[in-house]
């Protein structure tokens, strides 16, 4: 009887002891499941930030791409200097700054059409992204060169894109080259001196030959003027050290002076100034800075704005937004008046109140 106690006693405590056992390893099965089901979605998660940190790391690439341009201007006046000016100001509108993500390599070639050409060789062996030409045989030998490369090239202050042959007959780029022309406009420009000189009957206008934007500008000139009554003397130079001797026979022939976009005369503006007020001859202006440093009047243009105009252009070609090839050239919008009223002074000349009226801007000095 013992014996079969003590065996029922042993049996029962076994059985005991195997359903704990079994009851332990189901709660550790449990345990693992969740353990490594809890792993798996940190797995998942950790694998789904990591690539939406991934993608915000590129967009911030992208929104931090940096750039560098080579600027080259043909010579150093106010004119192109205030192209420059806007040209840098429009791509900041676009945010692309000048000590932030964009490097500028500037360089003047001082009105040598051989050192254009040294100039736009030193920005190609650079690599530069995007080449701006600032005036026309500075777009002419940046082209030239950027033929042999993939860097795209943007002008700005060329008056005849189409005679300079960077854009085709019907407006499209020949090539990775756009911009903005200066074109000058002459009809309201012969309207405004009639409308200043009732009497005068010739128009003198100085100009470089080898400049086809100058050609260009003469041609229409001499087309329209005698709808106004004026004849056009005109004055052929070859280089700025014939200025002098070019004004003194031209201002007797005339009963005044306009000026063009030419670069080689407006570098020597202040010379052919000089000389005409000594003979009492007024001298027009094409655009701001020739009447603010002494031309009576201008109906012309405001090159900050064309500058500006040009950097926007340049901006979409910087981003991918647009390649050169598919933006055709653009001209200014709107030409404005612009009168020095201590010029007109001086002459004995009254501005009148139909063109004051309306002037974009009127000086009261003359700018040294």
């Amino acid at each position: 009887m013992k014996k079969s106690l003590a065996f029922l006693l042993t049996a029962a405590i076994g059985a005991s002891l195997l359903t704990a056992c079994g009851q332990s390893g189901t709660a550790s099965a449990t345990a693992a499941g969740t353990t490594a089901a809890a792993s798996s979605e940190e797995a998942k998660a950790s694998a789904e930030e990591t690539a939406e940190t991934s993608a915000e790391a590129s967009a911030d690439s992208s929104d931090d791409a940096s750039y560098t341009i080579g600027i080259g201007q043909f010579a150093e006046h106010g004119s192109l200097d205030n192209c420059r000016e806007g040209f840098l100001a429009g791509l900041a509108e676009e945010g692309i700054e000048e000590g932030k993500n964009l490097t500028v390599i500037y360089e003047n070639a001082q009105a040598d059409g051989g050192t254009c050409s040294q100039i736009a060789t030193n920005f190609a062996g650079k690599k530069v992204d995007l080449m701006c030409g600032i005036a026309t045989p500075m777009a002419q030998a940046q082209y030239g060169v950027a033929l042999k490369t993939d860097i795209p090239v943007i002008f700005t202050a060329v008056t005849d894109p189409i005679a300079a042959e960077l854009a085709n007959a019907d407006g499209t780029p020949v090539g990775e080259i756009t911009g903005t022309s200066d074109k000058l406009p002459v009809e309201a420009q012969l309207q405004m001196i009639r409308e200043i000189l009732p009497e005068a009957k010739t128009i003198g206008i100085m100009y470089t030959t080898s400049e086809v934007n100058s050609e260009s500008a003469i041609a229409e000139y001499k087309e329209l003027a005698p709808n106004y009554g004026f004849e056009i003397v005109e004055s052929g130079i070859s280089s700025s050290a014939d200025i002098p001797l070019a004004a003194d026979a031209l201002i007797p022939k005339v009963d005044c002076i306009t000026n063009l976009t030419d670069n080689t005369v407006v570098a020597s503006l202040p010379v052919i100034l000089d000389k005409a007020a000594a003979k009492n001859i007024p001298v027009f202006g094409s655009e701001i800075e020739q009447v603010r440093i002494g031309c009576l009047a201008a109906m012309g243009l405001d090159y900050i704005d064309l500058g500006k105009q040009t950097g926007q252009m340049a901006a979409k070609v910087l981003k991918g937004e647009a390649k050169a090839s598919e933006l055709n050239f653009e001209t200014i919008k709107d030409a404005a008046f612009y009168g020095n009223e201590k010029v007109a002074e001086n002459l004995g000349i009254t501005l009148p109140e139909s063109l004051t009226g309306n002037a974009a801007e009127l000086f009261t000095e003359i700018a040294q």
